[in-house]
């Protein structure tokens, strides 16, 4: 995203976060992706990611079991990331 400064869920030619997943061979039953733009530090992110029912959903899923997290510092942020997942 950073990179290519778009923020959204879906890349610019409609790959979903699952498109990706799949694209690094993880296979999953199921899945989540939070992304936030603009926090300094990573208990900001989480903060307000806590306070967005969605994103809180999806970091108290009890049903993942799998995470990635990534951040980008250069690029017009700092860029975060969280995906979440249950293996197949």
């Amino acid at each position: 995203m950073a990179a290519r400064d778009y923020y959204d869920h879906t890349t610019p030619e409609g790959r979903s976060p699952g498109d990706r997943i799949d694209a690094v061979g993880y296979r999953w039953s199921t899945w989540a992706e939070n992304i936030h733009r603009g926090p300094a530090d990573p208990a900001t992110a989480v903060r307000d990611w806590m306070k967005s029912p969605g994103h809180r959903a999806n970091i108290l899923n009890c049903a993942f079991r799998d995470i990635g997290v990534g951040v980008n510092t250069r690029s017009n942020g700092p860029w975060w990331v969280q995906k979440f997942g249950a293996s197949a």
